[in-house]
């Protein structure tokens, strides 16, 4: 049978040796796998400790974000409340923050700092399932929006902390990659949304004085 030459039993042959080498004998009891580790040069891997573990945590406060606008998105569409512009201003923000989380996983896998190195088993992987809205229920849209440009302030001076980490860590040594990218993917974006966040929250605020709860009605339609 092993001298046959058809070619699918010599496939199958080639899989079942493949697999006896790197998953140990077959028996009754499900293989388990072990790969050889690839030995890949670390010299290219630049991010110094501080830098990485801050950008690392960063990722869960983009996470957290996203998961409060969401919770402030499904308030805002439900039966009771009934405000879809507001609800859909803020499904939106959900979903740019959630991209702001995976542009920050993106570039440390670019610099080779994704790892399962045992100093970072729970500053990322660990901690991206377990966060959760900083709340779930606002008294009134213009209470949403501030806290919303709260939220957003807060996540301003984490961006800010990671530069300051990555410009002038202990070691002296300046990642300006980094910093150059933060500074021209996040923080000019961080500043148009704080000022229109407050230029939202000075309207809103202007037409609920003028008009009370009719104020807030009028101006969730111009969010559609």
């Amino acid at each position: 049978m092993l001298c046959s030459n058809n070619s699918n039993m010599k496939q199958t042959i080639f899989i079942l040796c493949f697999a006896v080498t790197f998953c140990g004998t077959l028996g009754t009891q499900p293989p388990t796998c072990t790969l050889p580790v690839a030995l890949i040069p670390k010299e290219w891997k630049t991010m110094v400790h501080d830098c990485t573990i801050k950008m690392r945590e960063q990722v869960n406060t983009e996470i957290e974000a996203s998961m409060t606008y969401l919770a402030m998105g499904s308030h805002f569409l439900q039966d009771n409340v009934n405000r879809p512009g507001f609800a859909k201003f803020f499904l939106d923000s959900a979903s740019e923050e959630r991209q702001h989380a995976l542009k920050l996983l993106e570039y440390l896998l670019m610099r080779g700092e994704l790892t399962q190195d045992p100093e970072f088993k729970n500053s990322t992987w660990t901690l991206m399932g377990t966060q959760r809205p900083k709340a779930t229920v606002w008294d009134s849209a213009e209470d949403a929006l501030k806290a919303a440009l709260q939220l957003e302030t807060s996540v301003t001076k984490n961006i800010r902390d990671i530069i300051v980490a990555c410009e002038e860590p202990e070691n002296k040594y300046n990642d300006y990659h980094v910093v150059d990218w933060l500074t021209g993917e996040f923080l000019d974006e961080q500043y148009k949304g704080q000022r229109d966040l407050a230029g939202k929250i000075s309207t809103l605020s202007k037409m609920m004085k003028a008009h009370g709860a009719l104020g807030e009605f009028l101006y969730d339609k111009t969010l559609l």
